[in-house]
């Protein structure tokens, strides 16, 4: 696989992002399922390991410290702080005492005494950015993380975050239905010297083909995005089986063509997948490069105008910092 920096290490430019271990797309899988994932990428040269304190409210990041900690200097670690679990509700909190606080317990979970890379998750807008970044800056220093990121933020934010202190690496959203990153974050991380790493790059598994109906699990958080509902479903089908066939015209998956895609926008760009399934992983981490002419004919199919509902409903939307499509 190709390799690319992140936070001044090279590793592979797929990762396994962890959360749907845990979190987030319903009832997550059996504990022995998600040990047999994890050992799974790790057997198959996965380098870079994405968690939160968030996933699953500390139980992320335990699974992760329980299963690769015998292994931690193989592999990059990054997670994430300033979005947490409290009394059972996720609450956005950017106080330096909260992140440091967090930033303890984290370490406890994983069961090491470093993260390579962590993530403000949310950008709290009663905190000055400069304060919570200057709160992982003193973790920098005391040597429990090794550099800091930030997460669904705006170029602007990255800017002023990075005069506070460097930044490695900023976590949006970007695959083919969210394209996000590109109006202002793309070009401010090149200027920078930022990695952007692409979660949900295969579009919370839709564009793998995961996801066929709208019959999703209690705690599923795609029954509350609009693209999968409703008239914008039965829209966004059609598009999807138009980007299946001609995935099969190239002879890769639907997945593989997505991931292609993403990884080949800019150098600086990692992508970090998640799965609960051993053959979807190796599919991911077959690391498929395509021409020129065929990442174009992707980018068309799924065009932005072409894709029905918003990325979030209105209240998480609010919540973040990423930059909207012009006229949007």
């Amino acid at each position: 696989m190709e390799r690319r920096n992140l936070a001044g290490r090279q590793v592979g430019r797929i990762g396994l992002g962890c959360m749907n271990l845990s979190h987030a797309y319903g009832v997550p899988p059996a504990r022995e399922v998600a040990e047999t994932v994890l050992r799974a990428a790790l057997d198959s040269g996965v380098e870079h390991f994405d968690t939160a304190a968030l996933y699953g409210f500390g139980k992320n990041e335990a699974l992760l410290g329980d299963v690769l900690a015998p292994h931690r200097k193989a592999f990059f670690l990054a997670s994430k702080c300033g979005m947490t679990g409290v009394n059972g509700k996720r609450v956005i909190d950017g106080r330096p005492e909260t992140l440091t606080a967090t930033c303890e317990e984290s370490l406890k979970n994983l069961r090491t005494d470093h993260i390579d890379l962590y993530y403000l998750h949310r950008l709290d807008k009663t905190v000055p950015v400069e304060d919570s970044v200057g709160a992982l800056g003193a973790l920098v220093r005391q040597g429990k993380i090794g550099a800091i990121g930030l997460s669904e933020v705006s170029a602007a934010t990255l800017r002023k975050a990075h005069a506070a202190h460097p930044i490695a690496a900023v976590q949006n959203e970007y695959s083919l239905w969210s394209r996000n990153p590109e109006y202002g974050l793309l070009a401010a991380c090149a200027e920078l010297g930022v990695a952007l790493v692409a979660f949900s790059p295969v579009a919370r598994g839709f564009l793998a083909g995961g996801v066929r109906d709208t019959q999703f699990a209690p705690g599923d958080i795609r029954a509350n995005m609009p693209r999968f509902q409703g008239e914008n479903f039965a829209a966004n089908l059609k598009i999807l089986a138009e980007f299946e066939a001609y995935a099969a015209t190239l002879g890769v998956t639907p997945a593989q063509a997505a991931l292609a895609w993403v990884l080949a926008k800019a150098p600086g760009i990692h992508a970090i997948p998640g799965t609960t399934s051993v053959a979807h992983l190796r599919e991911d981490l077959a690391d498929v490069m395509l021409s020129p002419a065929q990442l174009a004919r992707l980018e068309e199919i799924v065009a932005p105008a072409n894709v029905a509902g918003a990325r979030y409903p209105a209240a998480t939307q609010a919540e973040i910092d990423t930059e909207e499509a012009p006229g949007a």
